[in-house]
């Protein structure tokens, strides 16, 4: 009897993963407005931090985002190029494989919705930590565990009625209130979390689903996949019309983003409160500097 595995449970298939991402190149300008959002709150983030950061370094599966969202910022200034790093195999399958990044070599790592896709989320956020100079920062976004629950909700329910059971096709995505945990336990100082729900309405069911596969977002869990069939696709679009429809016949989608960011440790910084009293101020914690009137 063989022993059992002690590593994280395989629930990506990474090179799953970068064919969806390799697919959605082309594409994903029609779809970006989400990573764009994202972009531009880590560049306003990073506007506040009166702080140079020499090497920036982006990890996310689309990079350049930040750098693109950054130009004209009187931040700008104090942040060298930020730059797009490693293979699409690297960035698609963040923790698979060693960082491209050498220890303690980056003041500043960015990473857009990658970690999502993590089999190991903790051990890819200390690789992170390991690369940063003391007193580095790290900003991320990654969808949190709201994001696509209509669309969640009825495929499943389709493909029961459909074929008499039913697969997972939409990712376990991490509990927005777990992202600090998550930082702290991977090593960062001053860990602090933060969500942003944005609901996107479409003409149908169909045009989030392609807008999904522009982004690279699409089904990537490992094992076997049966593909949907039309009868399943036809029978969740009507569920969703059915149940979510607005009163101009758009329907929602859900996209909970969780933004992240942590320090690596030195010795010059602010020491976290104690365990049961009032959580840190996210200017206390970025370090922003903050003007008030006399």
């Amino acid at each position: 009897m063989s022993a059992p595995s002690s590593g994280p449970p395989n629930i990506f298939d990474a090179s799953r993963r970068v064919h969806r991402l390799a697919r959605a190149q082309r594409l994903f300008p029609q779809a970006d407005f989400l990573h764009r959002r994202a972009a531009e709150d880590a560049a306003h983030t990073l506007s506040a931090i009166l702080r140079e950061f020499p090497r920036g370094v982006d990890l996310s599966p689309h990079g350049g985002l930040v750098a693109e969202a950054l130009h004209g910022m009187p931040a700008a200034e104090r942040i060298g190029a930020i730059e797009a790093v490693g293979s699409l195999d690297e960035r698609a399958a963040p923790g698979a494989a060693p960082l491209p990044v050498a220890d303690q070599s980056a003041d500043l790592i960015i990473n857009l919705f990658g970690l999502h896709w993590a089999n190991d989320l903790p051990g890819a956020l200390a690789q992170i930590r390991r690369a940063l100079r003391p007193d580095g920062l790290f900003i991320g976004s990654l969808f949190g565990a709201a994001t696509l629950k209509e669309l969640r909700g009825v495929l499943t329910e389709a493909e029961l009625e459909v074929r008499g059971g039913a697969q997972a096709r939409i990712s376990p995505f991490a509990d927005g209130f777990d992202g600090a945990g998550l930082l702290q336990r991977a090593g960062f100082a001053l860990p602090v979390s933060d969500v942003d729900r944005v609901t996107v309405r479409y003409r149908d069911p169909f045009s989030l689903m392609r807008d999904l596969r522009a982004m690279g977002e699409t089904n990537v869990l490992a094992g076997q996949i049966k593909p949907l069939s039309r009868d399943i696709l036809a029978r969740a679009a009507a569920l969703y019309v059915e149940r979510h429809a607005e009163a101009d016949g758009r329907i929602p989608a859900t996209f909970e983003m969780v933004h992240l960011a942590g320090w690596a440790p030195h010795e010059s910084q602010q020491k976290p409160a104690k365990r049961g009293s009032a959580k840190m101020r996210l200017a206390d914690a970025l370090g922003v500097k903050e003007v008030t009137d006399e």
